[in-house]
C-alpha cells in the first residue's frame, strides 16, 4: 500500500537525472557483492526517488547529488556494514534526523534482519520516507514523524545519526531515551577528535565515547570515521 501524502508525492516526476545511471553504476564496481544480491536494484530504486523529490524537499544539495552514489550511498554502505559488523547491533536501530533516507534506508536494505526505525521531524520528509519504503517493499523499515527527544524514555537500545547534528548536540537530545548500555553510533570526518573533546563535562558521567573503526570512500582522499557512545549511566 502507497503512503498517502502531499500533492508533492502524488504527482510524481519520472524524469531521471542524465548522469543517473552512470553515477549509480560505480557502486557495481566498489560493491560487486551488492550485484548478485539483488540490493543493487533496491539503491537504484531510492536514487530514482531520491531524484524525483529532492528539488521540492531539499533532500540533499544539488552538488552531492550529482555525485550522489560516492557522497550518499557508499558512505552509508561502508559505516552501515562497519555499525552491524563490529557494533554488536541486534533487533531494533534508529535512524535520527533520518530525512533523505541515509543511513537508515541503505541499512534496512543491506541488513533485512534489524528492524530500522526512521526518525524525523519533518512532516514531508518522513512522507518521503514513507514512499521509499512501500516502493521498495521493505518491510523492515518503520517511519517516526516525531522529534528524537520525545520518544519514550530508555526505550532506545541503538541508534545511528549522519548530519544530524555535532556529537554535544545529540547526546543531549539523547540522554534521556537510551536504555542503560545503548549504543549510539555516529557518522564523522576527522574532526571527531575534535568533538569528542568538547563534550560537556555534565553528560560525560552518562556516556562513553570511542572510536569503532575507519573507513575510505572511494575516490575520496580523506577518511571517514563511525563514534561510538555508549549510554553508561541513568539520569536521575
Amino acid at each position: 500500500m502507497k503512503a498517502a501524502g502531499s500533492n508533492v508525492f502524488n504527482k510524481g516526476n519520472n524524469q531521471e537525472s542524465p548522469s543517473y545511471e552512470a553515477d549509480m553504476s560505480r557502486l557495481k564496481e566498489w560493491f560487486p557483492d551488492l550485484s548478485s544480491s539483488g540490493v543493487f536494484g533496491q539503491l537504484l530504486q531510492f536514487r530514482g526517488l531520491l531524484d524525483r523529490y529532492n528539488q521540492k524537499l531539499n533532500l540533499v544539495s544539488d552538488r552531492s547529488l550529482q555525485q550522489a552514489a560516492q557522497i550518499h550511498f557508499a558512505d552509508s554502505i561502508l559505516g552501515s556494514r562497519l555499525i552491524v559488523e563490529r557494533g554488536g547491533v541486534q533487533g531494533s536501530i534508529y535512524d535520527f534526523g533520518s530525512g533523505n533516507g541515509f543511513p537508515g534506508i541503505v541499512m534496512g536494505i543491506l541488513y533485512p534482519q534489524l528492524q530500522v526505525r526512521l526518525v524525523d521531524v519533518d512532516v514531508r520528509k518522513c512522507e518521503f520516507l514513507k514512499v521509499v519504503v512501500s516502493t521498495l517493499d521493505l518491510k523492515n523499515v518503520s517511519v517516526i514523524n516525531q522529534n528524537v527527544t520525545e520518544l519514550g524514555p530508555q526505550s532506545v537500545p541503538f541508534a545511528v545519526s549522519r548530519g544530524f547534528a555535532n556529537l554535544s548536540r545529540s547526546l543531549l537530545a539523547a540522554r534521556k531515551i537510551f536504555s542503560l548500555g545503548g549504543k549510539y553510533f555516529h557518522f564523522k570526518s576527522e574532526e571527531w577528535v575534535r568533538e569528542v573533546s568538547e563534550i560537556p563535562t555534565a553528560l560525560c558521567p552518562f556516556w562513553t565515547p570511542e572510536l569503532l573503526g575507519e573507513y575510505q570512500i572511494p575516490g575520496h582522499t580523506g577518511k571517514m570515521f563511525i563514534v561510538k557512545t555508549i549510554r553508561s549511566q541513568r539520569l536521575e
